[in-house]
């Protein structure tokens, strides 16, 4: 079955919030990326950090780092966006969550608000790993958020972690991290681990994790894509024939709220490699 743009639309604007409404609009009917930092801003707070549950599991309207993780995720990583003025003054908000170890900090009102029950658990998102090397993507990072975060990724993010990992989702932390850093020591060592840890858990993973690879090959000459074509090919092929009878796609948990931008990432990234 061919996939449908227009079914996917209908899937989003029915189900998607108005920044995931603007984002398909500027990705594929030439709506204005202006509109789309517009809609985000709407999420950021005086503190420069960003918050109001724009990570969909965590409700607080208070900054947390969590928000500002998954958007640099989603626009860097997977989709590659012009970013604008979205993320001005980002650093200087990161810089004062650190904790001593070079860990983030998470506001107190957390839990006074819905939140999913995996990060009540964990109490937030604490490492800096992914957010520090999108921002190094970006040309954001500081010296000084640089430093600590490195510090805190060479006691806590080892080639021993990226080996044991065996959930393909969370080999972002790595990737986001050592694909966009330079100066690390012994960079190529951690990237080549990060490289083999994706396909291990990629050869073995079920279906609906296929559009997780997606993100990390989300075009031909990506490092990944490049790296483990034929395993990129199986997830192409799947997804091509994945889609709904009502435009959307289904994430690797089933939680409908986070399939909007999902089959955002899947549409974008199959027009990326030429599938459609």
């Amino acid at each position: 079955m061919a996939v449908s743009i227009t079914k996917a639309r209908e899937f989003v604007y029915e189900n998607g919030s108005v920044w995931e409404r603007t984002l398909f609009a500027y990705l594929f009917e030439g709506g204005s990326i202006e509109r789309v930092h517009q809609c985000l801003l709407c999420y950021k707070n005086a503190d420069n950090g960003f918050g109001h549950g724009l990570e969909l599991d965590i409700k607080t309207p208070d900054s947390h780092p969590a928000a500002l993780e998954y958007m640099l995720g989603l626009l860097v990583r997977d989709l590659n966006l012009p970013v604008g003025t979205l993320f001005e003054g980002t650093a200087a908000w990161l810089e004062a969550q650190r904790e001593a170890d070079g860990s983030l900090k998470n506001p107190s009102s957390l839990n006074d608000y819905p939140i999913a029950p995996w990060w009540a658990e964990w109490g937030g998102q604490s490492a800096p790993d992914s957010i520090t090397g999108n921002l190094t993507k970006l040309g954001l990072v500081t010296p000084s958020l640089a430093e600590s975060t490195q510090l805190w990724v060479q006691q806590n993010l080892t080639l021993e972690k990226i080996q044991a990992n065996e959930w393909l989702f969370m080999a972002y932390h790595a990737h986001d991290y050592f694909m966009n850093v330079q100066d690390f020591p012994e960079v190529e060592v951690y990237r080549a681990a990060l490289i083999e840890n994706i396909r291990a858990c990629a050869e073995k993973m079920p279906e609906k994790q296929y559009a997780v690879l997606l993100q990390f090959a989300p075009t031909p000459d990506s490092p990944v894509a490049q790296a483990m074509p034929d395993l990129v090919k199986r997830s192409l092929d799947y997804l091509m024939e994945a889609q709904w009878a009502d435009g959307g796609w289904e994430d690797e948990h089933g939680i409908k709220h986070w399939q909007p931008s999902l089959s955002i990432i899947i549409l974008h990234g199959l027009q990326r490699h030429w599938r459609i």
